[in-house]
């Protein structure tokens, strides 16, 4: 967990990132992006000494996800949001996730893990930040003020995880020839911030949103908002960006990481 905080440049654990069942000397780990009880006995079965997963599924981090949204705040504002204006675009989909987490069987995992006497945890968004950092650099670096949507395709697909079907890179709003304007990722705030986030990125000068995922609601907004570009990376390829390159500081430690659950590469 140390190393994710010093990675991502966090300074505390946030809300849903957690230490279930602890361990003390781990040489094996079983790394997957959803983890679930059959996952745990998988770990058994291949001698792991600790499942890390990436999604919050269980315990405290499975309910308090809500809580973590508010760095999309700190987002818009490295954009020229207002903060204000930020806070208030954002509160609807917090309160939203805030009511939907109420309805999770949110200790179901941890307590078969307890059962198990196997050593459990998750990050969430410090991941996310290294896969937000990871991909804005090399977006920066590889377009130009003429550049189109189509160009950020190409792009993205230069990257190992990005290449390939299924789920890849696709443009949700607007077309191939279209300029795609200053890009700017947003991939670790949470979860998706909802249409009036995106509007108000839109509004700031962004031309093109770079996402993980978009709910049919958001995606129905911003077309008829008609003011910008919006590319889903994909959502497990773009966590298997951050969770690759947190492995390879893992392996670096010594630690042999076995991936499944998802990841890509």
């Amino acid at each position: 967990m140390h190393l994710a905080l010093e990675m991502s440049g966090l300074k505390e654990v946030p809300a849903d990132s957690g230490i279930v069942v602890p361990a003390e000397d781990v040489k094996k780990v079983l790394f997957g992006i959803d983890i679930d009880t059959a996952d745990l006995l998988l770990a058994k079965q291949l001698g792991a000494d600790l499942v890390l997963g990436h999604h919050p599924i269980t315990d405290a981090p499975a309910t308090n996800l809500h809580l973590v949204m508010k760095r999309q705040i700190e987002l818009m504002t490295r954009v020229g949001v207002p903060i204000n204006k930020a806070q208030k675009v954002l509160q609807e989909r917090v309160q939203l996730n805030d009511r939907g987490a109420h309805s999770k069987n949110w200790g179901k995992v941890g307590q078969a893990a307890r059962l198990l006497n196997m050593p459990l945890m998750n990050i969430h968004i410090p991941i996310d930040i290294i896969t937000e950092t990871a991909v804005q650099a090399h977006l920066d670096k590889q377009l130009v003020h003429t550049s189109t949507v189509s160009d950020v395709i190409d792009a993205l697909k230069q990257m190992p995880e990005f290449r390939g079907e299924p789920a890849g890179p696709v443009i949700r709003c607007g077309a191939k020839d279209d300029y795609a304007g200053k890009v700017f990722v947003s991939m670790a705030g949470g979860t998706n911030g909802g249409p009036g986030v995106m509007k108000a990125y839109f509004e700031a000068g962004i031309g093109t949103l770079v996402m993980m995922h978009i709910p049919e609601d958001s995606l129905k907004a911003v077309k008829e908002q008609a003011i910008g570009n919006v590319i889903i990376a994909g959502h497990m390829r773009s966590d298997s960006v951050g969770i690759n390159i947190f492995i390879k500081a893992l392996e670096a430690e010594g630690i042999e990481v076995v991936r499944m659950g998802g990841i890509v590469g």
